[in-house]
């Protein structure tokens, strides 16, 4: 397999349940403490994760919660941050320049920061109250901290049954997925290798997924148009562009908003050749108990579409690390 280090694979995501001891520790301070309430706070390709969070709180939580746009932020502000509130954010670099400016702003209206920081030397670490450096998984750990504010809360009575079983099961379950999507991955790369537009359709924490692969992989890294849209609005308009031979992918989770997407999946053969559907139901998580398998679906869909990302690469010889304009100039 194509950039495939299982060993390297097994001990991220394992590594990063492991901090589930420290994220614990943190968030049961604050709730002991106390706080007004939560905001997921990102840009780009965090913001999506931060929409994944959004998604998996608001069906299960009465905590008081919201997303921002970091750049959003910086200019229209929100009244809704102030002291109490407890901004959670991700970064790999820690040095993102929309990030450094909203965090500073939340800070000076009081709040206090939970960050996710790859690098704990960086500006973004050393600006967050409660810093938790630890590579990568960055939707595993929005989730770790998501689920123990909704514990506290009295929320969430699975919380253990869950952990207990992702400890067990998650890393080798994902590994084994994506083995099993290696055949699938490398059969889309190479039909859409060459596409003009591709369009992913998604709803749900598969969204978050939608918006994210379509933007941060195939825009930035592999510079190949795309348009992404919820599967709630893809009969508002989106459809009336598809046609035999438009190039259109349909991520399906296993969340309450699944039907949302399975209604985009039947109605597109009907019009199209071109679609492909990858829904994480087919692929087998084992140990894992079906009534989480929701909880999970958009961490199966990024170790699905990391197959296709690995053929595209390689089929079109461009190395995904390379950037035209990301980091290389002033904007």
């Amino acid at each position: 397999m194509l950039k495939f280090d299982e060993q390297k694979q097994l001990n991220s995501v394992n590594g990063a349940l492991a901090i589930r001891g420290e994220i614990e520790s943190i968030v049961d301070a604050i709730c002991k403490r106390g706080y007004k309430n939560i905001c997921w706070l990102g840009i780009g390709g965090t913001y999506a994760s931060c929409l994944q969070a959004e998604v998996h709180m608001k069906e299960r939580s009465s905590i008081d919660f919201f997303v921002e746009n970091a750049a959003e932020y910086i200019h229209t502000g929100n009244k809704k941050v102030g002291e109490g509130t407890i901004v959670i954010i991700s970064s790999v670099t820690g040095r993102t320049t929309e990030m450094i400016d909203g965090m500073k702003k939340a800070k000076e209206k009081g709040a206090d920061i939970i960050g996710f920081v790859d690098f704990p030397d960086t500006e973004l670490a050393k600006i967050s109250d409660y810093l938790i450096s630890y590579p990568q998984n960055e939707q595993l750990k929005f989730f770790m901290a998501a689920d123990r504010f909704m514990f506290n809360a009295g929320e969430f009575d699975e919380y253990h049954e869950l952990y207990a079983e992702l400890d067990e099961h998650l890393a080798r379950g994902l590994v084994e997925v994506e083995k099993s999507a290696e055949v699938l991955g490398e059969s889309i790369a190479k039909r859409h290798m060459n596409d003009s537009i591709h369009y992913f359709v998604g709803a749900g924490n598969q969204y978050g997924a939608t918006y994210s692969y379509a933007m941060c992989y195939w825009e930035e890294q592999h510079w190949i148009r795309t348009k992404s849209i919820h599967s709630a609005e893809f009969f508002h308009g989106m459809f009336e562009i598809i046609d035999r031979d438009t190039a259109v992918t349909v991520f399906v989770g296993e969340d309450s908003q699944r039907k949302l997407s399975e209604r985009v999946a039947k109605f597109l053969p009907q019009i199209c050749a071109n679609y492909n559907i990858i829904d994480t139901k087919d692929y087998e998580l084992r140990g894992i108990s079906e009534k989480f398998r929701g909880h999970l679906s958009h961490l199966l869909m990024r170790v699905i579409t990391s197959r296709i990302d690995a053929h595209i690469e390689k089929l079109n010889c461009h190395p995904m690390e390379i950037r035209r304009y990301y980091r290389q100039l002033d904007y």
